[in-house]
């Protein structure tokens, strides 16, 4: 991922120490942390890592059918649950 765009965060002390262990214990940097955590809160997951789970969910090869057909497959009956 190219790096082109700088900004500014400001965060309390124990924010930027806590951030700081938590990047520190995970490899990585504090900027790469912030960048993760607003990937994942936001839902910006970048093109190529959106492709690639299309891919892994398309080679399970899941049964697929209509909607009602499989919630009435998925979910039993009450009446099936009763002695």
């Amino acid at each position: 991922m190219e790096l082109t765009k700088k900004t500014t965060i400001l965060f309390p002390p124990e924010l930027h120490e806590q951030l700081s262990r938590l990047a520190e214990h995970q490899g990585t940097s504090l900027g790469e942390l912030v960048r993760r955590a607003c990937e994942l809160q936001y839902s910006l997951v970048p093109v190529d890592a959106r492709v690639e789970a299309v891919r892994e969910l398309a080679s399970l090869s899941l049964p697929v059918g209509e909607p009602d057909d499989m919630a009435r497959e998925s979910v039993p009956d009450p009446n099936d649950l009763l002695p």
